[in-house]
């Protein structure tokens, strides 16, 4: 699989580049400047530097205009033009097409876009990591998209990555194997706030849970699985929730049999074009303790329901009183859009 290139490794690139760029145009100078200096003592010296360059580049690139060296009475002279075009040529056949390639089809300007895109990452923190190459993982890095999420994608593909930077237009995203160290070094992930793996081989799954958990341990961290085995490797590994597409599949199917109005609300929440109402949580901070439901007034927040409190204990309260008191590591369930879930965050202090 490929690799997306380290900051260090391209600068190096860019070294390499640079320096082929620089041989091919110094060898097309060295061949030009013999050339014109060997028309000039054919010539006796009686022609310009004009004149003699104007014999070099023709020759070079054998265009087949009037000579203006007389060659008829020089057999050292004709020698001479030989050996100019059997090496000129080689040279002037390498750096055109180098040239081509550098600047017209966007070598260069690859290596920069990437060089970029790294940078941005490196400035990145309590971001979300997406690793995969199946659909799910492409509509993962959708919603977080849509929500407002900062994400980097990671496929070990350009076939697993460009459907992604299709739908996520200007997101991060880097070609390499999610398995590898320094891959995952290179997308964050010791400053991510979460990790997703969705491969398509569960394997790689369980080695990318166990690597992303040894280099960031406070990160949460979910996978797919489809088999009850790897479920139980994920969990021994450290994964923080495992997924099973097909027991959530079967769910949306029983859904829509036995209570169609509920799944088309959802549906209209979670699939209306341009729509990012969610269900979203807020953790109470420790700033935020011992104050009452009341004091945060979130009925009149615009774009905000108040829909449960989960306690510190994991208990769930639908519809708390006002009074409630609020307590540290208890969870806010809420119904917003991003813009409220800010306001919602906003009066608590964080």
């Amino acid at each position: 699989m490929d690799s997306p290139i380290p900051a260090s490794d391209l600068d190096q690139e860019l070294r390499r580049l640079r320096r082929r760029l620089l041989i091919a145009l110094g060898l097309l100078l060295l061949v030009t400047a013999v050339g014109i200096v060997g028309f000039m003592i054919i010539g006796g010296w009686r022609y310009s530097v004009v004149d003699a360059a104007y014999m070099t580049i023709i020759s070079l690139t054998t265009v087949g205009y009037g000579e203006i060296v007389d060659m008829s009475q020089s057999p050292g002279g004709r020698i001479f033009t030989m050996l100019l075009l059997m090496s000129g040529m080689g040279v002037v056949a390498y750096t055109i097409p180098a040239l081509t390639a550098f600047v017209i089809e966007g070598q260069l300007n690859h290596v920069f876009t990437r060089r970029k895109m790294l940078k941005n990452i490196e400035k990145m923190k309590d971001h979300f990591l997406v690793c995969g190459d199946t659909p799910t993982s492409c509509h993962v890095a959708e919603e977080l998209f849509r929500t407002g999420r900062p994400l980097v994608f990671l496929g070990p593909s350009d076939a697993a990555v460009e459907p992604v930077k299709a739908r996520c237009l200007g997101i991060p995203a880097l070609v390499g194997d999610p398995c590898a160290d320094s891959v995952l070094m290179s997308a964050g992930i010791e400053r991510a706030a979460g990790v997703v793996f969705a491969m398509e081989n569960e394997k790689d799954n369980v080695i990318g849970v166990l690597t992303a958990r040894r280099l960031a341990p406070r990160a949460r961290i979910v996978a797919t699985s489809h088999t009850p085995e790897t479920e139980t490797k994920l969990g021994a590994v450290g994964v923080d929730a495992v997924v099973i597409p097909e027991h959530i599949g079967a769910l949306r199917l029983a859904s829509v049999l036995v209570r169609p109005a509920v799944v088309n609300f959802l549906d209209t929440m979670l699939r209306q074009k341009g729509g990012t109402l969610r269900v979203e949580e807020v953790a109470i901070p420790a700033d935020a303790a011992d104050r009452t439901l009341d004091s945060l007034d979130i009925g009149e927040i615009p774009g905000a329901l108040l829909l449960s409190l989960r306690s510190a204990t994991g208990e769930f309260v639908f519809k708390p009183a006002p009074d409630t008191r609020l307590q540290s590591g208890s969870v806010l369930v809420v119904m917003a859009d991003p813009a409220g879930l800010e306001r919602v965050r906003s009066r608590l202090g964080g």
